[in-house]
């Protein structure tokens, strides 16, 4: 699906040498697993606010989004892969 630096496969997703070594720390692998997540940490962190008027705005809440984040990659970490 997408070509350069990131490995995402055809099937949408992650090949499993990326998963492996994320699992085992390697820090490049990591931020590949979190560049594949990115678009559906954004909308689990999206808040509708209002304006003085009463119109609404959708925007992402940073603290969510790194709080979300930061589960990710210790869930990544704790993450053992069973042969």
């Amino acid at each position: 699906m997408r070509n350069g630096n990131n490995h995402t496969c055809e099937s949408g997703l992650l090949p499993f040498h990326i998963i492996k070594a994320a699992s085992e720390g390697d820090t490049l692998s990591i931020n590949e697993v979190l560049d594949h997540y990115k678009g559906y940490i954004a909308n689990l962190s999206t808040r509708r606010m209002y304006d003085e008027y009463g119109n609404v705005h959708y925007c992402v809440d940073e603290t969510l989004r790194r709080r979300l984040e930061t589960k990710l990659i210790t869930k990544i970490l704790k993450f053992k892969i069973v042969r």
